[in-house]
């Protein structure tokens, strides 16, 4: 009768380096962000990703280097994050700071129209945005863009919606 075999999980690689890794890896994002509490949770992250990495098919060397270019990365999407949490209170505020009385003299059937007339793509970003009333980031899954692609979208088409709107509103006066 055979024993049955147990697989060793690759995750314990990280075992025997995490003591001296530790340190460096939390030293590194700790000179980077100058935050003792961010760095742990990134620290956390960062063995938590590690320990992800290792249990896949083709799993990387498990090296400290290795876990400092974990660690970047980490930090870098957590700036990611953090600027669209800013870029988005910034534009939160700058649209109850000012206010556009054109809104006030939009003519509903008249959008519609306009609406019509834009290319299917700016359509789908203002409907999802202002008509459905969807955020940013629920936006841009619907569409399948990055939340920066469709900011940058809705720029695009508000413009071409005020564009459209106003030479419209011209020629019907």
């Amino acid at each position: 009768m055979t024993e049955p075999r147990v697989h060793r999980d690759p995750a314990f690689a990280l075992l025997s380096l995490y003591e001296t890794a530790l340190p460096e890896v939390y030293g590194y994002l700790l000179s980077r962000c100058g935050d003792r509490t961010l760095a742990e949770e990134l620290t956390s992250e960062t063995f938590l990703g590690a320990v992800r990495a290792c249990r896949k098919e083709y799993a990387p060397a498990v090296s400290t280097g290795w876990l400092i270019g974990v660690a970047r990365h980490k930090l870098a999407d957590h700036w990611r994050r953090k600027e669209r949490e800013e870029r988005g209170l910034r534009l939160v505020h700058e649209e109850e700071d000012h206010t556009d009385p054109w809104d006030e003299r939009l003519d509903a059937l008249l959008a519609r129209e306009v609406l019509a007339s834009l290319g299917a793509h700016h359509q789908a970003a203002l409907t999802l945005r202002y008509v459905d009333g969807l955020p940013v980031p629920e936006v841009a899954d619907h569409l399948g863009r990055t939340v920066h692609a469709t900011e940058a979208l809705l720029v695009r088409a508000r413009a071409a919606f005020r564009r459209a709107y106003q030479e419209k509103e011209g020629r019907d006066a």
